[in-house]
């Protein structure tokens, strides 16, 4: 078995894995990132566009922000239509200035690989990871296979950033973690296709035949879905069929305006809502979709896995700056603040916006009504539609806080020993 070393473990090459390895690369903390799939399988998925400015933040932090500054389309609202009747949500003016950016993550992606290489940071593709060891104290270990060979990495911590199904998770004994879920009966049905937006703004519709979402990628290529029942399959979907019912959603003006054409990609995507508790357990630190998963309704589940990034990076460089190994215990409490909250705007959102069918006929009618009813709360005066735009752009960040150290040069000695290390 071949061995390798390094500070941090990072087990996924999605989005945050990436980012996380680029920001503590320019700080000097070596890592390696282990990846079970292949770099152009990780290139082909189709997720989120929609990106906080907290993300934005870090991407230019870790110096790679240079398309999406080029590229980004900042959006400065959006339209939420209830039955054809619109609404405006100008979030920049109702939350002081915040934007924004729709920058699809498969480019965001793309970005963080090219400078992944260009860093010379080691990285695994198609090396799926059997194990972790994750001991009380002293290194962790993760063992992996790579063309066919056994591996090993020997670390100080590891991030596990790969996904809902990943191993890390599961790695936490149930006798310690939480997890709390609420599945969706219905799913959405996405298509992208090379014609320009119907909209210069996102549209959230709400619909008797069920929700829709018109989106976009770029000033020429556009992003919608459709709301299916979770047992849909996407063969039943022609292109044709897609765009018909499509139209049939939109507010009437964009349906006469919308450009179709053939689809670059079609698939449904589940919906759901899923935390675990606690994020960390021993040297093991969960990121992103690998500790929580949100409705996309509300725009959260990369924005959720950068801010779970932003919280591990700032832990990571203190304490090998010389804090304490205390400082890390932060990390769950402060991610988990900022999850809970985008949880339950994606929940709300989820609920408000989408046509529910169900067993409990009469009470899902009831249900439904206190929706329609608290939706026209919230849109019809100012005070319920700047709750939604603060929702919307994103909290800011909680920072990692410094644990109090008494003595200066003990403090010196803690770091001169990590850098031997």
């Amino acid at each position: 078995m071949k061995t390798l070393t390094t500070k941090v473990a990072i087990i996924g090459a999605g989005p945050s894995g990436l980012l996380l390895g680029q920001l503590l690369a320019k700080q000097g903390i070596d890592n390696i990132i282990v990846e079970r799939t292949s770099e152009e399988h990780v290139l082909g998925r189709i997720r989120a566009g929609i990106l906080e400015q907290g993300f934005v933040d870090l991407l230019r932090e870790s110096g790679c922000s240079q398309r999406l500054d080029d590229e980004g389309i900042v959006h400065h609202g959006f339209y939420i239509s209830v039955e054809g009747r619109k609404t405006y949500i100008d979030i920049k003016n109702l939350t002081d200035g915040k934007v924004v950016t729709c920058y699809g993550q498969t480019e965001v992606t793309r970005d963080l690989m090219q400078a992944r290489k260009d860093s010379q940071q080691m990285s695994f593709y198609s090396s799926p990871v059997t194990s972790i060891d994750n001991p009380e104290q002293g290194k962790a270990t993760v063992y992996f296979e790579h063309q066919g060979e056994p591996y090993q990495i020997e670390c100080d911590f590891i991030a596990g950033c790969d996904g809902f199904h990943g191993v890390s998770r599961p790695s936490i004994p149930t006798e310690i973690r939480t997890e709390y879920e609420r599945v969706y009966p219905f799913g959405w049905l996405g298509l992208l296709a090379d014609t320009p937006p119907v909209c210069d703004e996102l549209i959230y519709c709400k619909h008797s035949r069920g929700f829709a979402l018109a989106s976009q990628r770029s000033e020429t290529r556009s992003r919608y879905y459709l709301q299916v029942p979770n047992t849909e399959k996407v063969e039943n979907w022609s292109d044709e069929k897609f765009w018909e019912e499509l139209k049939r959603r939109l507010p009437e003006h964009e349906a006469q305006k919308l450009v179709t054409g053939p689809s670059l990609e079609k698939s449904i995507a589940p919906l759901r809502s899923f935390v675990c508790e606690p994020m960390q357990h021993n040297q093991l630190f969960l990121v992103g979709d690998s500790a929580h998963i949100v409705p996309p309704t509300g725009a959260k589940g990369l924005n959720l896995a950068a801010s779970d990034v932003a919280a591990l990076y700032q832990a990571l460089t203190a304490y090998y700056s010389g804090q304490p190994r205390e400082i890390l215990n932060q990390y769950s409490e402060v991610c988990l603040r900022r999850i809970w909250n985008a949880e339950r705007f994606s929940w709300w959102m989820t609920n408000m916006l989408h046509h529910f069918d169900g067993d409990q006929k009469f009470q899902r009618a009831f249900v439904e009504k206190m929706a329609d009813s608290e939706l026209e709360f919230y849109l019809q005066n100012e005070a319920g539609m700047k709750l939604i735009a603060e929702q919307y752009v994103g909290l800011p960040y909680e920072q990692i806080k410094p644990v109090p150290q008494p003595n200066a040069s003990i403090d010196a000695n803690i770091k001169q020993e990590k850098i031997k290390q």
